[in-house]
Order: C-alpha cells, then sequence, then structure tokens
C-alpha cells in the first residue's frame, strides 16, 4: 500500500508568496529612497517641491511610452516603433494644419484637429503592426524593428530633417499648460496609469493581457479572443504613443527632427527593473511606474551634478543595472 506524504504546512508558505507578492511591485521603492537621500547631497534644490515638479514634467511623455510598452509586454509582444511614433505622429498631424511657409502640406486644417490627427497617426501605426504580427503571424520583434526605421525615415523625408517651430496654439496646450497649479502632463500621464492599474487588476479585458503573456494557446481555449486583443493592445501602444509626442511637443514648444529617437531604450529600461517580464504574462502597471521614477530621478541627479552628456549613457546603465540588483534581492525572485 502505497502512503501520500501530505506536507501540513505547503499552505502556509503559498499564502505568504501571495502577499509578498502584492508588494513585488514596490521593489524599486528602496531605491527612490535611496536617490532621493542621495540627490538632497548632490544639490538641496533637488528635493524642492518645483524641482521635483519638474522631474515629473520631463518624465510624463517618456511615462506614456513606458505605459505602452508596458501593456504589449505583458500580452507577450514587443513594440520597439513607439519610439519614432512619439515624433513622427505630432510632426505629421500640424504639418495638415500649418502653411507650406511653415513647413506644412499647405491644406490648413483647423489647429484644433490636430490632436486628434495625431491620435489617429500613432493609432493607425500602431493597427499595422498589429496586421503584420497577427495577420502574416510575423514576429513582433523584428516587425516593429522594421516600423521603427520606417515611421523615423517618414519623418525625416516629409521634413527633409527640419524641426517644426510654428506650430498651433492648441496642439501646445496639453504639454505646456497647469491645472491645480500642476502641469496637465502629469495629470494627464497619473490619470492613465490609474486607468490602466485599474483595467488590468479588475477588468476581464485587461486580465486577459495577462492570460495571453503566459500561454497564448491556453487563453485562446479559454475562450478569449487573442488575435482581437493582440491587436488592440498595439493600437492603444501607438495612440499612448502619439499623445507621448503631443506632451513632450507642447514641453519643448517644437517638433524635433530626432523627438523621441532613443526613447525605447529607457522605456524597456523602466519597464523591466519595474517587473514587467519580457516573456509576457508577468508585471504590472504600478512596477512599470517606479521603474520611470527611478529613471527620471537618475537623471536629474546627474544634470544637477553636471555630468557632461557623453557620460550620462555609461552611467545611466550602470545604475540602472544597480537598481536591476537591488529589485531582484528586495523581489525575492528571479526576473525573466
Amino acid at each position: 500500500m502505497t502512503t501520500t506524504k501530505t506536507p501540513p504546512v505547503a499552505a502556509v508558505p503559498q499564502g505568504r508568496r501571495i502577499q509578498l507578492g502584492r508588494f513585488r511591485d514596490l521593489t524599486l521603492v528602496p531605491v527612490i529612497i535611496v536617490l532621493l537621500i542621495a540627490g538632497s547631497f548632490v544639490d538641496p534644490i533637488f528635493l524642492t517641491p518645483g524641482n521635483l515638479t519638474n522631474v515629473l514634467q520631463q518624465q510624463s511623455a517618456l511615462a506614456l511610452v513606458v505605459l505602452a510598452e508596458a501593456l504589449i509586454l505583458i500580452a507577450g509582444k514587443f513594440d520597439l516603433s513607439l519610439e519614432s511614433t512619439v515624433g513622427m505622429a505630432p510632426a505629421v498631424a500640424v504639418m495638415f494644419v500649418i502653411p507650406v511657409a511653415a513647413g506644412g502640406f499647405g491644406l490648413e486644417l483647423p489647429g484644433i484637429l490636430a490632436i486628434p490627427l495625431c491620435l489617429l497617426i500613432g493609432g493607425l501605426v500602431g493597427a499595422f503592426n498589429g496586421f503584420l504580427i497577427m495577420r502574416f503571424q510575423l514576429s513582433a520583434f523584428i516587425v516593429t524593428l522594421a516600423m521603427m526605421i520606417v515611421v523615423h525615415g517618414l519623418q525625416l523625408g516629409l521634413t527633409q530633417g527640419k524641426s517644426l517651430f510654428e506650430l498651433p496654439e492648441s496642439f501646445l496646450y496639453l504639454g505646456s499648460a497647469s491645472w491645480l497649479g500642476l502641469p496637465a502632463a502629469i495629470w494627464i500621464t497619473g490619470a492613465l496609469f490609474a486607468v490602466a492599474i485599474v483595467a488590468l487588476g479588475y477588468f476581464r479585458a485587461g486580465r486577459s493581457l495577462y492570460a495571453i503573456g503566459g500561454n497564448a494557446d491556453a487563453a485562446r481555449a479559454a475562450g478569449i479572443r487573442v488575435e482581437r486583443v493582440l491587436w488592440a493592445v498595439f493600437v492603444i501602444g501607438g495612440v499612448v504613443a502619439a499623445l507621448a509626442g503631443v506632451l513632450e511637443t507642447g514641453r519643448l514648444g517644437g517638433i524635433s527632427a530626432n523627438q523621441g529617437v532613443g526613447w525605447i531604450f529607457m522605456a524597456f529600461a523602466a519597464a523591466v527593473i519595474g517587473g514587467v517580464s519580457m516573456d509576457g504574462g508577468k508585471g504590472t502597471i504600478l512596477g512599470a511606474l517606479t521603474g520611470v521614477l527611478v529613471i527620471g530621478l537618475v537623471e536629474n541627479i546627474l544634470t544637477l551634478k553636471g555630468v557632461p552628456g557623453e557620460w550620462k549613457q555609461l552611467v545611466y546603465g550602470s545604475i540602472i543595472l544597480v537598481a536591476l540588483m537591488i529589485s531582484r534581492l528586495a523581489g525575492g525572485k528571479a526576473q525573466d
């Protein structure tokens, strides 16, 4: 007769793991605290409300790209073209409304249409990515890498590599206005993160991203329309990236030919150190947000310290690696 050994304490560790799992989103909090303390020694200005508000405003556009990338990563896919959408979507949108002398197409549509056009263009880029990946079963990494080059090349071709400065006031408003004493960009970014956190935590459509990212075949067997959900995620990602371009354009007062270039690496870094798995199905939007805060604080400290731009990339990478190790030790679980 075979006896079955049942470990009586098995349920307790499992329960503890679940409770600890709730705090895994906050594993970068010690890193943020260390950076806040270090920054206060670097420059007394660092902890002033004005400087911290400035940090949040500067990171708002990048945060939206991180949000878009995190949604796509959780669903088990990549989108490298988001950084190019940040520059191309607002550039093409304003070219529909500004005169030829300012670099436009000469159509001179009403300025109020610029932002809707920008979001539409971002959504179309995402829809085309989704079409290629879903319809032809192509690698998301390769498709979006090619689209990153194509979309940026389209911007350079249409603008002839020039920056656009004569922009409609309606297009600059969201990136430059203040609501209740804080930049509107911070409110908008915070609201979108809150919506995403609630959607992925409490709504079936949001939870389906985890199911698809974890095992697409099992999700399909469970009745989830995998292709439709993934397509929608790519479209949402494109729209959010275009909105990031609107906020960045409003903050800077113009659209440079290289707007958004290089952001995708920072977006991946923020999402991954925030706990989002590149294999899909794991991670949270709150964790990705803490990753953005780490990136923003590091950048601000380097600026206040007067670190030359030539060395910033090296310092960025090193600090991200340290943050990754601290997050790993605090989280207590191997990262993917």
